[in-house]
């Protein structure tokens, strides 16, 4: 049996018709890698660097 929490954090996905994902809202590590991102049409597109140096 699948199990699905309703809670946060929650994406939703959608897939074209060539099987290539896009993933909603982007992906944002608060901790470890720090990193974010988006998934579009099966890519990876980088947020810039959001903290002043």
């Amino acid at each position: 049996m699948l199990v699905v929490d309703a809670g946060k954090p929650r994406w939703d996905i959608a897939v074209d018709a060539k099987g290539r994902p896009t993933l909603r809202p982007s992906v944002w590590r608060n901790t470890g890698c720090k990193s974010h991102f988006w998934l579009r049409s099966g890519r990876i597109v980088w947020c810039g660097n959001s903290e002043a140096d």
